[in-house]
């Protein structure tokens, strides 16, 4: 009998419907089916019932490598079709592609990505000439709601997109590993059927291959009421013709750097297959490497193509109604959802609005020659009938990828609507990897209430215990783990630690995605931390990783986190990242007992290469106006706390720093620099310090007087709160005679500048400096009812301008009247 190609598209119930179909009539002996061939002795697992949709979630990885990828499978999913109704025909079943840890998939974090996209050449000339936006709409109409002859269609379709270019090396290796498979079948039974399921874009190359070994090809597996081969279609194509003969052009071993002998093959002339046994052989899983292939919960929302899935196919509570329902019922369905939330949103949706939508959705289809509504005829009438501003973004079904920022509310509404918020559910007796059950029993073993909340001391050895269990999976990223007080990097010390713990639906897919990481929690927040270290280089992003794997109890890897950055400093060019990385440093070596950093010399040692190398980048920085950079001030900040309250491990004196940035305030720095050098001066060497209220008087120009401030407070804001500075004014009487001398423009136009100044005070001190200003002009009252003003002090400004601005103009024209008119 003749092997049948079904070419598809992943999760289009189009497809679906034609392999359900074409099995039922049919009754082939093999369904062979695009997916990991490895899960073929799990196939009883994957099929023990679960509430779709679900992903076969695989990991890989060792000392080089690591990787991750997802096959999702829903109701409407050809390729899970292909499973159940080949299961229920009494057909052997099997998954005939590569492993999903195979290198053939490096770039590919979804199985069931769609492989149209790298053709856009195609595509884009198939949406002119049939004048649509983009793929999605194009599919839609060409098949979703109905087409004549759906396969003969389809086979031109992924034919035309194929085309005769080059295929990729992973494809042709991919695509040869599949023939091996398709052949074994036809072999093991020549008089019956054999069916193939996989995506369209292999299967004008999988068709070439078997036409090569010399078994027959069946048009599409329909075997009666249907034409035969045509001429011009690969069925019928010779090993000379075939499009898909370019594997003869670029034939790549399998896989890279094994013999071809892997797969049971003695022949390495493409798409023929010497079978020693049944089956090929499935590549056994490097040793060496940690990793497996799980079933995990998925759910809508990470399958919509909106979010960014690769599969192209979006709107999966659509396409779910379109597969059980019908096309006309799902254009109900979801024009009735759309209302739904956006009414839960608070949006008001009139009968006249529906109305209005609805004649816009009918009057579009059949202008686009539809017969039932498609999924963006009712996207567009209901725009058009709900929508009445005018949009700052294109509407998302015209394009595709996720959703821009700044799309109008209704537009996400509509979009969430289509997406749906179904989330799968794993059958009770499905395996999971060993993270699952060890992050159970260590909540169990800490007592942790779940949900509920938890208070820890971490002076207690149980506190500490476990705050380091509730850590390491909140460095999983697990949810319902969500800490609202504790130890914070670069901050002072804190000995307690509130969380609160919640279900969630999406824990269980989380942790068994974690499983990729090590077999329990301590393991794979120690792997992912050390991700963390592996991939950044930025000094900031690793001294966070550092406090990481403190507040996990990672201490092997906090010594070579340490290591790592002893070993990076001296070529750090990021003076920000640098301050962040000597804040982190100088919080664990000063204060942190409870982790057992405290006080460590290899603490000690980065600590002083880190001060040395910011005086040396800080001392380089030149230039004129320019705003405060907040990540050079706390740079600063943690250089003077290092040489505060670490001077004695320091290789460089305090006379040394502080001449450092005398140098720094000169006027060739920017402003924020100038003030913060002025500053910090004034912490480290009172004494040297010049007449402060003068140096402030002379930078009091209104284009760099904010950023000046910002970095004089930001290192020396006590200042401000004495009674007197050098030269015997108060520092607050000559800030305020200096802003108060400003002309409304140059007031307003150095307010933003100003605020961000006055922000590096904590609001109590704030309001401490409100109540002294109020002294100043003689009044009482709170300080604190100041600061709290609810309106916009830039518009308050802006508005006070204005007003003084009308008196001017009043005056000027002598018309501004006597006290007594």
């Amino acid at each position: 009998m003749p092997v049948t190609f079904l070419g598809v598209r992943h999760h289009s119930p189009a497809c679906a419907r034609l392999v359900r179909d074409t099995i039922r009539t049919l009754r082939p002996a093999h369904v062979l089916v695009e997916g990991p061939a490895d899960m073929n002795d799990r196939l009883d697992e994957l099929l023990l019932g679960h509430e779709l949709p679900v992903a076969v979630f695989t990991s890989y990885r060792d000392e080089d490598t690591r990787h991750v990828s997802w096959a999702p499978l829903c109701e409407h999913s050809p390729e899970w079709v292909a499973l159940t109704e080949g299961r229920a025909a009494g057909a052997e079943v099997r998954f005939i592609d590569l492993p999903a840890w195979h290198p053939a998939f490096a770039d590919l974090e979804n199985r069931y990505a769609d492989p149209e996209r790298r053709y856009e050449q195609v595509l884009d000339r198939l949406c002119r000439d049939f004048a649509v936006d983009n793929i999605d709409t194009l599919w839609d109409h060409l098949f979703e709601t109905g087409t004549t002859d759906l396969a003969t269609e389809l086979a031109a379709y992924f034919d035309l997109v194929r085309g005769t270019d080059l295929a990729s090396r992973s494809d042709l290796i991919r695509e040869e590993y599949m023939a091996s498979w398709i052949t074994a079948a036809a072999t093991d039974t020549p008089t019956d059927p054999v069916l193939v399921v996989t995506g369209g874009f292999h299967r004008p190359a999988l068709i070439a291959r078997c036409t090569a070994t010399g078994f027959p090809v069946a048009h599409f597996g329909a075997p009666s009421g249907l034409p035969g081969p045509r001429a011009d279609c690969p069925e019928s194509a010779t090993p000379a013709t075939r499009p898909a003969d370019n594997a003869a052009h670029h034939r790549p071993d399998f896989p890279p750097g094994r013999p071809a002998t892997s797969l049971g093959s003695a022949d390495t002339s493409p798409g023929r297959v010497d079978i020693g046994t049944r089956w090929p052989e499935v590549p056994a899983f490097p040793d060496g490497a940690v990793g497996g292939s799980y079933l995990v919960p998925f759910s809508f929302r990470r399958l919509d193509a909106f979010a960014g899935y690769q599969s192209g196919m979006p709107s999966p509570a659509y396409y779910q109604r379109l597969w059980a329902e019908g096309a006309e019922r799902a254009a109900e369905a979801i024009t009735e959802a759309v209302v739904s939330r956006l009414r839960m949103r608070g949006q008001v949706v009139s009968t006249a609005d529906l109305i209005g939508a609805r004649a816009l959705t009918l009057g579009l289809s059949r202008l686009r020659g539809h017969d039932v509504p498609t999924r963006t005829d009712v996207l567009d009438g209901l725009a058009g009938g709900l929508i009445s501003d005018a949009l700052d973004r294109p509407l998302p079904w015209t394009g595709s990828g996720r959703l821009r920022a700044g799309t109008d509310p209704v537009v996400v509404e509509m979009v969430a609507a289509l997406s749906g918020d179904a989330v799968g559910r794993l059958h009770a007796d499905t395996p999971h990897p060993p993270l699952v059950g060890d992050a159970a029993r260590e909540l169990a073993r800490c007592a942790v209430p779940d949900p509920g909340r938890a208070t820890l001391d971490l002076t207690t050895a149980a506190g500490l215990d476990t705050s380091r269990v509730l850590h390491r999976l909140r460095i999983l990223e697990i949810p319902g783990f969500a800490r609202w007080m504790g130890p914070t990097a670069g901050d002072a010390p804190v000995l307690g630690e509130r969380w609160e713990i919640t279900d969630s639906p999406n824990r269980l897919p989380a942790l068994i995605e974690a499983g990729a990481f090590g077999a329990t929690c301590a393991e794979a927040a120690a792997a992912r931390i050390g991700d963390r270290v592996a991939r950044d280089t930025d000094p900031g992003q690793l001294a966070d990783a550092l406090f990481d794997a403190v507040l996990c109890g990672s201490s092997g890897l906090a010594e070579q986190i340490v290591g790592t950055l002893r070993d990076t400093i001296e070529t750090v060019s990021d003076t920000n990242g640098l301050g962040r990385l000597l804040a982190v440093t100088l919080g664990l070596w000063r204060h942190d007992r409870v982790f057992g950093a405290s006080g460590a010399p290899a603490l000690a040692a980065v600590l002083d290469a880190a001060v040395l190398r910011a005086l040396w980048l800080i001392e380089g920085i030149r230039g004129g106006p320019a705003p405060a950079d907040p990540g050079l001030l706390h740079a600063l900040i943690a250089v003077r706390d290092a040489v505060l309250h670490a001077e004695r491990i320091l290789t460089v004196a305090r006379a040394d720093v502080v001449g450092v940035f005398h140098r720094c305030s000169a006027a060739d720095r920017p402003p924020a620099l100038r003030g913060a050098a002025l500053g910090l001066v004034s912490v480290l060497a009172p004494e040297q310090t010049a007449d402060l209220a003068r140096a402030i008087r002379s930078a009091a120009a209104p284009a760099v007087f904010g950023d000046f401030l910002a970095g004089l407070f930001a290192l020396a804001r006590e200042q401000v709160h004495t009674d007197h500075a050098a030269g015997g004014s108060s520092l607050l009487s000559v800030l305020d005679t200096l802003l108060g001398s400003l002309h409304h423009d140059d007031f307003l136009a150095a307010l933003p500048a100003l605020r961000q100044a006055f922000a590096w005070f904590p609001p109590r001190e704030r309001a401490a400096i409100a109540t002294r200003l109020l002294a100043l002009r003689g009044l009482t009252g709170s300080g604190a009812a100041l600061i709290r003003i609810r309106a916009d002090p830039e518009a308050l400004a802006h508005a006070q301008a204005v007003e003084s601005r009308v008196s001017e103009l009043l005056e000027a024209h002598g018309l501004l009247g006597s006290g007594d008119d």
